[in-house]
């Protein structure tokens, strides 16, 4: 049976928290991985897979599902947690992430067997084209199933992610829709000082792309966000989503240092004490 979607924000919230605390404990016993924007995604992917997806975790291959496509796939971790969450698989197992065998590797990959992936991601700027290509399928083949595909950012500095950008709106592809966690930092430091965005909307809508903004921890924001790309015919969405690097754990958050860094076990202890306050 397809999930039952959440439409209350106050239990939304409490997954998000539950799903920061995994995403620490699991990148702690790794002693590696992405933390900062694991952890800024979380209350989005609490609302992608508890309110918006159309999923069944008891059918991962459900031909009528939407697809999720995560195009920055070293956030490995928000996916992993917020699967084991919906029902994929138990939550135990995100304690193996990164180990020899296990089935949650640095990027989420289809070949190592877990339910839930849609797409082998490591290299940026490839997710957005394969969501196109979906997207064309499902149109083709006169589905209605939906695509959505999550950027980071900095990975709009990837020439690729503008031509497939430019295919979605020429085929008026309405049934996908893009969200950019925008944090405004990469693993280098601030997007402005690495290879600046700005005016990110307009630069949407001159590719032909319906722009949404919104407040990417605030619950029923987000629920909004989604709600009106799905309102929109004859031009794809994308969903700029204002975000804090490192949210929910106050002592790193904005702090780019943490993009790809792991806490040990004495600051995971403090960092889920952070998240619980």
């Amino acid at each position: 049976m397809p999930s039952t979607k959440i439409n209350d924000a106050a239990a939304l919230r409490q997954i998000a928290k539950e799903m920061r605390k995994d995403i620490i404990r699991s990148l702690a016993a790794a002693g590696s991985g992405h933390l900062g924007g694991s952890l800024d995604l979380a209350d989005i992917f609490a609302v992608l897979y508890f309110h918006v997806l159309n999923h069944d975790p008891s059918d991962p291959a459900w031909d009528e599902r939407d697809r999720l496509i995560l195009s920055i796939g070293h956030v490995a971790p928000v996916l992993y947690t917020a699967l084991a969450h919906a029902g994929y698989f138990p939550r135990e197992e995100l304690l193996t992430l990164r180990r020899l065998g296990s089935r949650l590797q640095g990027h989420p990959g289809r070949e190592h067997g877990l339910p839930g992936i849609e797409l082998s991601a490591g290299s940026l700027g490839q997710g957005l084209a394969v969501g196109v290509g979906l997207a064309l399928t499902a149109r083709m083949d006169g589905k209605k199933w939906r695509v959505y595909t999550i950027h980071g950012d900095g990975e709009l500095q990837e020439g690729a992610v503008w031509e497939a950008a430019m295919s979605a709106a020429h085929y008026k592809l309405d049934n996908l829709t893009a969200l950019v966690d925008r944090n405004g930092v990469q693993i280098d430091g601030a997007t402005s000082k690495v290879m600046g965005l700005e005016p990110l909307a307009d630069k949407w809508r001159a590719f032909g792309w319906h722009v949404i903004t919104c407040d990417g921890h605030d619950h029923e924001d987000i629920i909004k966000a989604y709600d009106e790309a799905v309102s929109i015919k004859g031009r794809p969405s994308v969903i700029l989503a204002r975000t804090v690097m490192g949210k929910g754990v106050r002592s790193i958050e904005g702090d780019h240092r943490w993009h790809g860094r792991a806490p040990t076990a004495e600051e995971a202890e403090r960092f889920i004490e952070e998240v619980d306050s």
